[in-house]
């Protein structure tokens, strides 16, 4: 079921969220994207394909200059592009996790410094069976200064088995509207 109004698009990229914890937490799984998912605060999202997001650059984020590392950007624009196609996901078609990134392009325009709290906007441009491109851009609150932008191009691929397992409410939604028991779900 792809999402067909906001309150949808919403619930799709939580159920996001909620399975990548339930994996997280039942294989103790500790790396650094983990920690992007467990404090991000989603903001918006809409049908179409575009996500809202206010994150905090705190100390893990930034290099010995005091300001974001530029490698920092490159998971957190990862995390948060990717979720944008949640709201487009059906049974078959960009099913839960995204695939995996092909290409990642980030433009640095200005530091952002320890302690900032961002705005990330991720909007799907393109969306085929196989292939999708998403752009995203990190900016200051008031959205009047543009720290960095990218450009992240993914794969579809079939979500793994042992990831099936973790079931959240969104799966429901998909049950219900005729997903066959033993696919990949949202």
């Amino acid at each position: 079921m792809a999402a067909t109004t906001r309150e949808e698009a919403v619930k799709a990229v939580e159920a996001i969220f909620q399975r990548y914890l339930l994996i997280s937490a039942s294989t103790k799984y500790g790396g650094f994207d983990k920690h992007i998912m467990e404090t991000v605060t989603l903001l918006d999202a809409s049908p179409q394909g575009t996500v809202d997001f206010e994150f905090l650059i705190d100390e893990r984020y930034t290099n010995i200059n005091g300001v974001m590392h530029g490698g920092a950007a490159g998971v957190i624009f990862d995390m948060c592009t990717t979720t944008a196609l949640g709201p487009l996901a059906k049974p078959g078609f960009w099913e839960f996790l995204g695939g995996v990134t092909r290409t990642l392009n980030i433009s640095y325009l200005k530091a952002i410094p320890l302690g900032t709290k961002v705005r990330i906007h991720s909007e799907v441009c393109q969306v085929g069976k196989t292939m999708a491109m998403i752009r995203g851009i990190m900016t200051s609150q008031d959205g009047k200064t543009i720290f960095c932008t990218c450009e992240h191009h993914k794969v579809n691929v079939p979500t793994r088995e042992a990831h099936l397992q973790h079931r959240v409410p969104w799966d429901d939604l998909w049950d219900r509207d005729g997903n066959v028991e033993g696919k990949a779900k949202l």
